[in-house]
């Protein structure tokens, strides 16, 4: 296949990207910034460099086979997924011949659409009632995105991601790294009781590979990228205290914006269309069980 990957270089699409040149697919990364056109290239990514949200990369489409939307911490993110959206639309309408497959295109959502509770055990294809304040547009646009006339549309939602420089949880991990250097707790936002609900950086690109490669079969599908179990938010401060040797204690503080409102989100999700119609099993040990490993890969990433 030819997969054109937009947001090459976040935390998303690195690995998705570099997932599809392993299993033997050609494909196209779209960065904003020259000085990563040769991290991609070393991975044997393509490297386009453009803004997602131009018609830099359009000419692209009349031959892909997928273009994944893993484009994320935009300050206007509801706009640009809509643009994009509306502008890859248009674009294969127009430049793509017409005996041609519909243009799969995998859009990334986020699971803060299920909501915060501690009770409700939600899967893939539970009614989205109470998304959180920061994401209260996604899922409208999700369906946007699986009933499209035109584009052959699937949905993943990532949990909480893991691994590597570790996402969001770096300024979890970054407050532990300065704890253990210079004393003092390590603040993070929530209170006793929450539970994320994770899944690791290269178990979620793998799901996005299983996704376009069985994408003519899985169409109109969405996908909730999470780990079969919940994890306690209390165990994780407790442990990382231990992992990174960081002199205080560790203490919650109150959200002071939409986004760290975000970060408290519990869930408890139950995943089950990936494992049923993509066979996909994450692999990774538990961010508890392996945040030695993980905190040492932030450490190493900085």
């Amino acid at each position: 296949m030819k997969v054109l990957v937009l947001g090459a270089t976040g935390f998303i699409g690195f690995p998705v990207a570099q997932a599809l040149v392993r299993a033997g697919h050609i494909v196209y990364g779209v960065t904003r910034s020259e000085s990563k056109t040769k991290q991609l290239a070393a991975e044997e990514i393509i490297p386009i460099v453009a803004s997602p949200t131009s018609d830099a990369w359009h000419s692209y489409i009349a031959s892909l086979d997928v273009v994944i939307e893993a484009v994320g911490g935009a300050e206007q993110l509801a706009a640009d997924s809509a643009a994009i959206l509306q502008a890859v639309t248009r674009a294969a309408q127009t430049l793509r011949p017409e005996h041609a497959p519909k243009l799969t295109f995998i859009y990334t959502s986020g699971t803060w659409v299920h909501g915060d509770s501690a009770t409700d055990i939600v899967s893939d294809t539970t009614p989205l009632t109470r998304p959180i304040q920061l994401t209260s547009w996604r899922p409208a646009h999700e369906q946007a995105v699986i009933k499209s006339d035109v584009l052959n549309g699937i949905v993943i939602r990532p949990s909480l991601l893991y691994g590597r420089s570790g996402s969001i949880l770096s300024w979890l991990f970054g407050k532990a790294a300065q704890s253990a250097s210079a004393g003092g707790p390590v603040q993070w936002v929530g209170k006793p009781g929450g539970r994320y609900s994770t899944v690791h950086a290269d178990d979620l690109a793998d799901l996005y590979l299983r996704a376009a490669e069985k994408a003519q079969l899985v169409g109109g599908q969405i996908f909730d990228g999470s780990n079969n179990s919940s994890e306690s938010v209390d165990d994780l401060l407790q442990r990382l205290i231990v992992v990174s040797n960081a002199k205080g204690a560790y203490e919650y503080v109150q959200p002071s914006n939409p986004f760290e409102s975000a970060i408290t989100t519990t869930a408890i999700i139950r995943p089950y269309l990936a494992r049923a119609l993509l066979g996909w099993i994450p692999r990774k040990p538990s961010l508890v069980d392996g945040l030695d490993v993980y905190y040492a890969a932030f450490l190493a990433s900085q």
